[in-house]
């Protein structure tokens, strides 16, 4: 155990298949960094994602709360159409865990994506964090760092700042830089290192030439493949050993709290195994992500937990770690589990909820039960016995439904209705990809 307060590093990849690393049963070793991670830490085997799509997950992972109670996180998610909109953004009022670790005397940064909206109404910096690398919206060309509709969107603080090379190795780069700088100071750092990899275009470090030939491109390459994905996971992976790397050079990895996961559920070309279900979707597949956290100074090496947990938790976890009160005027939503990662034999009682416009779904998990609705349609699955969803108990079982359709219901009306506007929103994801 440490009296230090710690380093804390929160990675968040971008599309990523429950099943896509080898501690989580890929058939492909491409994530040797990330495996020897979760051997010397915990990885947890029952986490979930605050939404099965980009910016809902990334509205919870800063406030620390359900993003239902801001208007920006009702949609599916903030898209470069909401460039301007002033609904549309994280307001930067709104207390956030990186403006409390400030407060008490972190320093900050995000490196990667932000998809909270865009300057000047919102941003990074006007939202707790000192510096800034990256895109500002969802999905970026890896090599001219334009969105779909042509527009530059890479960022250094809040002006864009162009620049060549591969976006993975361009944001792992400069989150090395951070450490560099930071490690060994006398104040503790927060480095939130949010990769865009492997979310589309499906480019890989290789595709340079081709991009070249392309102008640069590569939207119009919507077929992908999974050997190009799987490039790319390898290559995040890379950076991620590049940056532990840093961390013991300055002998602060022992002191460093670093948790590992993806927004939402994988797309295309991901592995979910054994789950069904993909990004956009309240099935498995959708929302149960990987979760690792390495803290040799407070997690035992080797440790698995089945705790269930959304994003929201982790922000929780982090404050409490750093010993950080969150806002009165702003509790928090999510639960520290700062106990799981002191004793992975402990199991907090956490019940989870989502909710989606799109296909009307919701979801809510109780120890091993889960309630589904989609497209109008109840199910009740017991995910001990049934992690692929395929045998819905809500006849047989129609009290243990009918109660947790009351209970989904009662957590929902203590929450913001949905906006008559938003409910109209579809899913960001592959279709929105500009046609040849």
């Amino acid at each position: 155990m440490t009296n230090r307060r710690p380093n804390i590093i929160f990675i968040v990849a971008d599309d990523l298949g429950y099943a896509d690393l080898g501690c989580y049963g890929g058939r492909d070793p491409i994530s040797p960094h990330l495996d020897r991670l979760a051997a010397g830490g915990l990885r947890l085997t029952e986490g979930y994602a605050n939404s099965s799509v980009c910016s809902p997950t990334r509205f919870a992972l800063i406030t620390g709360r359900y993003q239902y109670r801001l208007r920006g996180g009702a949609e599916e998610p903030v898209s470069s159409k909401s460039r301007g909109d002033a609904r549309l953004g994280l307001p930067p009022a709104h207390p956030t865990f990186p403006s409390l670790l400030l407060a008490s005397g972190y320093r900050t940064a995000l490196i990667g994506k932000w998809h909270l909206g865009f300057p000047p109404l919102y941003g990074p910096l006007s939202s707790g964090y000192q510096e800034y690398f990256g895109p500002m919206g969802g999905g970026v060309d890896y090599f001219t760092h334009c969105d779909p509709n042509g527009i530059q969107d890479l960022w250094s603080g809040h002006e864009i700042s162009p620049q060549p090379g591969y976006l993975t190795d361009l944001l792992s780069d400069r989150a090395v830089d951070y450490v560099e700088r930071m490690a060994g100071g006398s104040q503790p750092f927060l480095l939130s290192l949010h990769y865009t990899a492997p979310h589309w275009p499906w480019e890989s470090r290789d595709d340079e030439a081709l991009a070249a030939d392309l102008s640069g491109n590569l939207f119009h390459l919507h077929g992908g493949n999974v050997h190009t994905y799987r490039r790319m996971i390898s290559h995040m992976d890379e950076g991620i050993g590049a940056l532990i790397a840093a961390l013991e050079r300055h002998d602060s990895l022992h002191d460093t709290l670093i948790v590992f996961t993806s927004d939402n559920g994988g797309e295309r070309f991901s592995d979910n195994w054994p789950l069904v279900g993909g990004k956009m979707d309240l099935t498995e597949g959708g929302i149960r992500v990987p979760w690792i956290a390495h803290w040799p100074a407070v997690i035992a090496a080797g440790a698995v937990s089945t705790q269930h947990c959304q994003t929201m938790d982790w922000s929780a976890t982090v404050l409490d770690a750093a010993g950080v009160a969150a806002d009165p005027d702003y509790p928090l939503d999510g639960v520290s589990l700062l106990p799981v990662l002191r004793d992975p034999g402990i199991h907090i009682d956490r019940p989870l909820y989502w909710r989606m416009t799109h296909r009307g779904q919701r979801a809510y998990r109780s120890g091993a039960w889960k309630y589904l609705r989609v497209d109008g349609n109840d199910y009740l699955f017991n995910l001990d016995a049934d992690a692929r969803e395929r045998a819905n108990l809500g006849s047989r079982d129609s009290e243990r439904l009918k109660r947790m359709r009351s209970e989904w219901e009662h957590w929902n009306a203590t929450l913001p209705p949905i906006p008559e506007d938003a409910k109209a929103t579809v899913g960001y994801s592959i279709k929105d990809m500009p046609s040849r």
